[in-house]
């Protein structure tokens, strides 16, 4: 990118202050934090990186109108892809098919936790913690896991 003709290059800290109307942040954590979160010009952020904004910048940003749809919802299709593989599903599966069953989860996933976290007005990374401590107590319950 930095040998485009046309191209001009920024400091780091500059992808905060494009104004768009879907963020991405995908490289690194901690992109977004309570010192430029102010910065940020999007009415959708889809968190692609792992913890790419600080609780206290995605409270703001809630509190602001901005949608975020945290991390390990948004960025879940390896982990279901390795699910599919572990119970054999992704070796018999073309991969159009492994993307639909991927597609289906995360888009699933993203509604039922926005719809959570707008009946209980809370954060979007409330709701998704909610819905994943339970799904993990169910999936303890079968008690075929321990932890001792």
């Amino acid at each position: 990118m930095v040998d485009y003709p046309q191209g001009q290059k920024l400091e780091r800290e500059a992808i905060v202050d494009f104004d768009c109307d879907i963020w991405i942040p995908a490289a690194r954590p901690d992109v977004v934090h309570e010192d430029n979160v102010q910065r940020l010009n999007a009415r959708l952020v889809v968190e692609g990186a792992n913890i790419p904004l600080t609780y206290g910048a995605e409270k703001y940003l809630h509190e602001h109108g901005v949608v975020c749809v945290p991390d390990f919802i948004a960025n879940a299709g390896a982990v279901i892809c390795s699910s599919l593989e572990y119970r054999g599903g992704a070796q018999t599966q073309v991969f159009s098919q492994v993307l639909a069953v991927i597609e289906e989860k995360v888009r699933r996933n993203t509604k039922r936790v926005l719809e959570e976290s707008a009946a209980q007005k809370i954060l979007p990374r409330e709701a998704a913690m909610r819905l994943a401590l339970k799904r993990l107590e169910q999936a303890m319950s079968f008690k075929r896991w321990s932890i001792y």
